[in-house]
């Protein structure tokens, strides 16, 4: 696929500490992209982005990569708690959840997928680095939310997927739900946080974890997304994790 990509410069932007490694998927969430471009280019609203990707697939290069943008805000990934200064920020047009969140078109996804691969091309992004702006911040974001087709992209060569087989879902046993405690939550929430997310190991079910679980499902089991860790999402997880752990013996190699 072609690029089509025009330049609409930003004023947001600040010079990077380390070249980046990280891309963060949002969805702009306003009820038209004029609006969203608009904002993005506000030196008064101090947001930003590097690419702005509509739903015709054509796209809007905001900062260059080379500069860091203010798209993540507060939140953490793999211990990363800038995250701004570690990834590349691609905004696709959507209304999201406030204002009528629907489909992504194909041809903008096919655009998506076309722009970070031209991205990798030029940076060292790992697959488990491909994340959703709610990996980051599960406590205050929902995007681009359980509708983005991670599982194409993925499929494409970009990010981590795991399907489970039915009998692995089966051996984890009975869900684990808000006010539980005990092993489960313990391995729980220790294996969300080798992932990636920021809930530290050990404590119970709390709402940290709710809110984690839900981010989990919004990018890997978007056909439930209620803050349960039944079985399937649990046995995606350990499948995500043993993922990312031959991504990472791979890279050394």
């Amino acid at each position: 696929m072609t690029l089509n990509i025009l330049d609409a410069p930003s004023p947001n932007f600040d010079q990077r500490r380390a070249p980046p490694d990280m891309l963060v998927l949002h969805y702009t969430g306003m009820q038209t992209g004029h609006e969203a471009v608009a904002r993005l280019r506000d030196p008064e609203a101090k947001v930003s982005a590097h690419y702005v990707v509509n739903e015709d697939g054509s796209i809007l290069r905001l900062v260059a990569e080379e500069r860091r943008a203010w798209h993540a805000g507060r939140g953490v990934w793999q211990g990363e708690t800038d995250c701004n200064a570690a990834s590349i920020g691609i905004e696709i047009v959507n209304p999201g959840h406030e204002f009528g969140y629907r489909a992504f078109p194909d041809a903008q996804i096919e655009a998506v997928i076309a722009l970070v691969g031209d991205i990798r091309s030029r940076w060292t992004i790992p697959d488990v680095r491909i994340i959703a702006h709610s990996d980051l911040a599960p406590d205050r974001k929902e995007d681009p939310g359980e509708l983005f087709p991670w599982k194409r992209l993925a499929g494409a060569g970009h990010g981590l997927w795991f399907d489970p087989a039915p009998e692995r879902i089966a051996a984890l046993g009975a869900p684990l739900s808000p006010g539980d405690e005990g092993l489960g939550v313990i391995v729980l929430r220790s294996g969300l946080h080798r992932l990636g997310y920021g809930v530290k190991p050990g404590g119970d079910y709390d709402d940290e974890t709710r809110l984690t679980v839900m981010a989990f499902q919004r990018h890997w089991r978007p056909d439930r997304v209620d803050g349960v860790a039944d079985g399937e999402t649990r046995a995606r997880l350990v499948g995500l994790l043993q993922l990312a752990s031959a991504e990472s013996v791979t890279g050394v190699l």
